[in-house]
């Protein structure tokens, strides 16, 4: 699987990356939200992981950019954040086109398992 985690902590990015190589697959790490809206339009990934708190250009600022394009649906978006988003928020997101959320920390199992799922 060809995986794109945009995380603006670069630790995180890092560990997964790895993580993911180790297990046979393909992981591109973004510390970036403008860089990873970038990515995703140059490259198809299986398996998005995307960080909605970053600096400057958010998580929210990459589904709002990939929605006015109508590029959302298009992508396997799974929300991997430690912020304080209620669940009405993030099931928005979803009702939006994201796939799913994963909550920081999270257990490398379950992570996997969202990859390969």
């Amino acid at each position: 699987m060809k995986v794109l985690l945009i995380d603006d902590n670069e630790s995180i990015t890092k560990m997964l990356a790895k993580y993911l190589t180790r297990k046979g697959h393909d992981a591109t790490a973004c510390n970036s939200g403008r860089n990873g809206l970038s990515l995703m339009k140059e490259q198809k990934f299986d398996t998005i992981f995307l960080d909605l708190s970053m600096p400057e250009f958010s998580g929210l600022d990459v589904i709002d950019a990939l929605e006015k394009e109508d590029k959302l649906k298009d992508q396997n978006i799974y929300i991997f954040t430690a912020s304080v988003a209620s669940d009405e928020e993030l099931n928005k997101l979803i009702e939006k086109g994201v796939r799913g959320t994963l909550r920081k920390p999270v257990d490398l199992d379950v992570f996997l398992k969202t990859v390969e799922s």
